[in-house]
């Protein structure tokens, strides 16, 4: 089981496990310090720091101010760590030294636990690099969600400052940054206003394009995200996640012989969805992302839903074959061409299956007497297998 898989691998791992948990928690401890040094620091000015005196006040203002933004910008890279990220692990790379650079600059007694725990922090998470392997996977509608997002603050900046003699209040890009930001997000303080036609028009246009960027921004890139906590606390997918399915491996039913199955299914990467009603089977392959649809697997919906006839291969595999050829019987009108593989628990019942609708039925009893003696014999397995999979 997914489980067992787990704590079997604990004892011979547990020390790189700690290294990368203690990476994630180092991340989240210097985001912490990050954000609150940045707050006391953005109204005071040279606290007893080491470099007191020789920082100039703006900038000792500046650094509390963005050293704030840092640590939060730190939180998301620490979230994905904890995610395996490889985005987190170059994210937290390059912010730990920011942070500790900020620590400094602001020339505080307060900023001194940053700076060493930023630095601190810095080789443990360079040794642990290889455990950050997990890709960011963003689909073209996110990608085109957050391009159309930066755009529209492209525009609105450009647009603004090329147009700031007619704007009351913008002098510079960070003004016109500031118009575009406030103006885009219907915040709008009214310190900055149009006073001409033109930049009544333009404004209009920033408000309109910005409104429309930042709810496909949302929908787009915080959504999934959303849903994807939906999934885990309720113990099933989504209908916008079983809408894309297509080309998985649909598992139909979870026991003892389906356990396996489910751990290589996940090492080779191959995707795939598992259906079963069993209620603490779900919640323990929601705990370790095993994508599941929750209903009986020998009913119709549940296998509709987990769009059978989009599937590449079924495979039913229960701890009773009479469900099992309930499952084949429904599987295979409703996926006529698709190829079914089943486990028989009871060797005596691999032609029921295999009159079921099964393309192949494998009795993992056989198969494992009759490996267990080829290996006592010193003889090649590879053909044996063929046949049993090919029904002989």
């Amino acid at each position: 089981m997914v489980d067992g898989r787990v704590i079997e691998r604990v004892p011979d791992n547990w020390r790189w496990i700690v290294t990368t948990r203690a990476a994630v928690v180092l991340a989240l401890l210097v985001a912490l310090l990050s954000v609150v040094t940045g707050i006391l620091n953005i109204g005071q000015v040279t606290v007893g720091g080491p470099l007191a005196g020789e920082v100039p006040e703006v900038v000792q203002r500046i650094v509390g101010f963005t050293g704030a933004l840092t640590g939060f910008l730190m939180v998301a890279s620490a979230l994905a760590l904890r995610r395996g990220l490889r985005a987190g692990w170059y994210a937290t790379v390059v912010l730990l030294p920011v942070t500790a650079i900020q620590g400094l600059l602001q020339a505080s007694r307060y900023s001194v636990p940053l700076v060493v725990l930023s630095l601190v922090s810095i080789p443990t998470l360079l040794l642990t690099r290889k455990r950050f392997d997990k890709r960011l996977s963003l689909t073209t509608t996110q990608l085109a969600a957050g391009g159309a997002l930066v755009g529209v603050q492209a525009y609105g900046t450009i647009g603004a400052y090329a147009l700031r003699e007619e704007f009351d209040g913008i002098s510079d890009v960070l003004d016109a940054f500031y118009f575009t930001l406030i103006t885009s997000s219907t915040v709008g303080y009214g310190d900055i206003g149009p006073e001409s036609p033109q930049a009544v028009l333009f404004t209009m246009s920033v408000v309109v394009l910005g409104v429309a960027s930042f709810g496909i921004a949302i929908g787009a890139l915080v959504g999934p995200a959303i849903q994807a906590r939906i999934t885990k606390t309720l113990g099933k997918m989504t209908e916008s996640e079983l809408e894309l399915l297509e080309g998985h491996v649909l598992v139909l039913g979870y026991g003892e012989l389906t356990e396996p199955i489910v751990d290589e299914l996940a090492s080779i990467d191959e995707p795939f969805v598992v259906v079963t009603n069993d209620r603490d089977v779900i919640d323990t392959l929601t705990e370790y992302d095993v994508p599941t649809v929750v209903g009986n697997p020998s009913d119709e919906d549940p296998l509709k839903r987990a769009k059978v006839d989009r599937a590449a291969a079924i495979v039913v595999a229960t701890n009773h074959d009479a469900e099992d050829a309930l499952a084949i019987l429904t599987a295979r009108q409703l996926a006529p061409d698709t190829r079914i593989v089943a486990a028989a628990t009871d060797k005596e019942n691999v032609q029921k299956l295999e009159r079921a609708g099964a393309n192949s039925v494998i009795s993992p009893a056989m198969l494992g007497g009759h490996l267990l003696v080829r290996s006592a014999l010193g003889g090649d397995d590879s053909a044996l297998i063929d046949r049993i999979l090919e029904g002989d």
